[in-house]
């Protein structure tokens, strides 16, 4: 029997206006380590923090538009990747330690969950012209009532920090930790240098290894470098691949 392909799947979350410069340096490195015209996603949010509205934005959303075009995956990143809910139990542990005040789905009633993964999903595919690939929502972090919503959303895939899956019906598609790197406090970021380190090598195994990238990742150049590394080491193993080529 022909064995299944390993592949890379390579994003860039927290895609918005606020972060222009910042995701034209993070294309350009994802860009040149993967090849010209491989694929790689973009995580798109509506309105980050309630102070940049992609829907006012018309350059930005041509930008998008024709990186779509060329085969960018855009998925809908929450609505405004805020987390204004209050926690209690597990839920509050995970807002506390897992992310800071991003975490805005981890907290939302289905109702509520429904209603901004349905908004982003028609403003982004208004806007590039074609079906979004998913929703993956801020922080990799939901709630229950955020679970609820997705499965009646209309979306084809899902992502959290382990596994990628079908959102209709939680059919796990690939598993295993993304790599990415944290840029809050010199603590956080030496760890994540290690790990991602650790992982070039220690993930090679697995069928499908996720990298992901963030905006505050150009604030720290240790890990600008690290990311290149990372990049360079995987596709030597890993075909650059779309979240799409999952389910096909």
């Amino acid at each position: 029997m022909k064995s299944r392909p390993k592949r890379l799947l390579a994003s860039i979350h927290d895609v918005s206006p606020r972060f222009e410069r910042e995701i034209d340096a993070l294309a350009d490195i994802v860009s040149r380590r993967l090849g010209d015209g491989a694929p790689f996603a973009m995580l798109v949010v509506p309105d980050h923090w309630g102070e940049s509205p992609l829907s006012e934005a018309r350059a930005f959303g041509t930008r998008l538009r024709e990186w779509s075009d060329r085969g960018v995956e855009m998925f809908v990143h929450g609505w405004f990747h805020r987390d204004a809910a209050e926690h209690s139990g597990a839920a509050a542990f995970k807002a506390k330690h897992m992310t800071a005040g991003e975490g805005e789905f981890l907290g939302l009633p289905e109702g509520e969950a429904a209603t901004r993964m349905a908004d982003g999903k028609a403003l982004i595919e208004d806007i590039i012209g074609r079906p979004v690939a998913g929703f993956i929502a801020p922080a990799w972090l939901y709630g229950e009532g955020a679970m609820k919503a997705l499965r009646n959303s209309g979306f084809a895939l899902a992502e959290d920090h382990m596994r990628v899956w079908r959102a209709a019906d939680d059919t796990r598609l690939a598993h295993g930790p993304v790599i990415t790197w944290a840029s809050r406090s010199t603590m956080r970021t030496a760890s994540s240098l290690l790990v991602a380190a650790l992982g070039r090598y220690a993930l090679r195994p697995l069928e499908t290894v996720r990298v992901a990238v963030h905006p505050g990742d150009m604030t720290k150049p240790s890990i600008v470098r690290s990311i290149d590394a990372t990049l360079a080491s995987l596709v030597k193993s890993h075909i650059p691949s779309r979240y799409a080529d999952l389910v096909s």
